[in-house]
């Protein structure tokens, strides 16, 4: 039986994917992952790059962080990709009259000026962290790190598409392995920070479904083939 047909469609999810396939940002073919993985699939939300995407995809997520329930004071972008994705979600947050502070880092100190890493608001209260996926968690670690250190609460993060896929980790004879839990379920089982996502795999794989006949269809069993084998639910 294919679990995934009987999985509640999510439409928000739903036009996200659309949308993604639509800007080129969601893509097929095979693409090697830092784990070393052949993947069927690739997203990159660098390539949401005009103001028309940038201003639909903060859309998304005000959407999907407003129908989360999430309790926030600001928000945070970590460098590079957050940093365009926290702003726009701010302005996207502050015109649906939900208007907080935001903050982002740099990768290196700057020694003249303000100073330091971080720029824009000062962290204080409960932190959204803005980001586009979530792959080993390492970017949310080192956020959660300066938040901290500034005296905040680093609460949840926002990300674009949730993968769904084993994280990796280097065992003691240093090599590489795959763990049993996803870095979206590490952040909120070891971190204990909420996540939400815009769509996940999940929803990838009810498109491509839902697209059979069409072009997109040629791409679902790769990409079931790649859940079966990496997934985790």
């Amino acid at each position: 039986m294919n679990m995934e047909r009987e999985t509640p469609v999510d439409a928000l999810a739903q036009a996200f994917v659309q949308f993604s396939v639509e800007s080129g940002v969601l893509r097929f073919g095979e693409f090697k992952t830092k784990a070393g993985r052949l993947s069927p699939y690739f997203f990159n939300a660098g390539l949401f790059d005009d103001g028309l995407k940038l201003g639909r995809l903060a859309g998304f997520y005000a959407d999907r962080i407003l129908a989360s329930g999430i309790d926030f004071d600001m928000v945070f972008g970590p460098a590079y990709k957050g940093i365009p994705l926290a702003a726009t979600v701010a302005v996207e947050l502050a015109r649906r009259g939900r208007n907080v502070p935001l903050a982002y880092n740099r990768k290196e100190a700057k020694d003249h000026g303000e100073g330091g890493t971080l720029v824009g608001a000062p962290l204080r209260g409960r932190v959204l962290i803005i980001d586009d996926v979530m792959s080993a968690g390492t970017a949310a670690r080192e956020s959660i790190a300066l938040i901290r250190a500034a005296g905040a609460e680093p609460h949840a993060v926002a990300i674009a598409l949730d993968r769904q896929e084993m994280a990796t980790e280097a065992g003691p004879d240093g090599q590489v392995r795959d763990v049993p839990y996803s870095a979206v379920q590490y952040v909120r089982a070891q971190l204990g920070l909420h996540v939400c996502a815009i769509a996940k795999l999940a929803d990838l794989l009810q498109y491509l479904q839902h697209h059979a006949g069409e072009d997109m269809g040629q791409h679902q069993a790769r990409v079931q083939a790649y859940r079966d084998r990496y997934g985790v639910r």
